[in-house]
């Protein structure tokens, strides 16, 4: 089996490769004035923000949300997000980043927790579908981390070695999913954590895509 040069990038979507944490924070703010919340400035969204989601909750609450809080929080939300979507760019320089790598025959993949089926249509619509060697999203109900899906994501994938392999994310669940298979780590701040909260998972910080391709390659050698 053929060996490819270079790193592997296993790409986050939301947050990432597509800017839409003002999206995020809209749809949080109108579903929260649903739900009874106090609104939520981008700021404190970044400083509180963790997966699972409902930590996330517990942290505002004070308390975990049952079960059944959980799925109306969750249903609520989302009605809100996907009607912003379409509104939302691809982060800056995206697109020629990934159209480069492949150029120069690196390899890519995306791994998301949206769900699948929202997933590839709005990559495709982005036109960067070809970049990747795979796209997998969230196919079940559950919300907890990406750990065990990166493990079945790298399953997938013909000839990547996991020493070449490197997450590049905006959130600390990036880099605990790749501490979980023995990768390599890039967290980006234009998403949903602060610097100081990323900086917690103590692999590099960047703040362009760009810079975490640049790392990522130098973490490969």
């Amino acid at each position: 089996m053929k060996r490819l040069r270079g790193a592997h990038v296993v790409w986050d979507w939301n947050g990432t490769l597509l800017h839409d944490i003002h999206a995020v924070i809209d749809a949080t703010n109108a579903s929260f004035a649903e739900l009874g919340l106090e609104p939520i400035t981008l700021e404190r969204y970044r400083d509180l923000y963790c997966v699972p989601v409902p930590r996330f909750y517990e942290r505002l609450m004070g308390r975990l949300p049952t079960d059944a809080e959980w799925q109306v929080m969750d249903a609520v939300f989302h009605k809100h997000y996907w009607t912003r979507v379409d509104t939302c760019s691809l982060a800056e320089g995206a697109s020629e980043l990934l159209a480069g790598r492949r150029a120069d025959g690196r390899t890519q993949s995306l791994l998301s927790l949206a769900p699948h089926e929202h997933l590839v249509p709005i990559v495709r619509r982005h036109g960067i579908h070809e970049y990747f060697v795979r796209v997998d999203g969230r196919t079940d109900a559950s919300h907890d981390g990406k750990a065990e899906r990166m493990v079945r994501h790298l399953a997938e994938l013909e000839g990547v070695d996991v020493d070449r392999v490197v997450v590049i994310g905006d959130a600390l669940d990036d880099a605990v999913a790749a501490a979980h298979v023995g990768a390599r780590a890039v967290l980006y701040t234009g998403g949903s954590h602060s610097r100081a909260s990323l900086e917690l998972a103590g692999v590099p910080v960047v703040d362009s895509l760009a810079e975490a391709v640049d790392v990522a390659e130098r973490l490969v050698g």
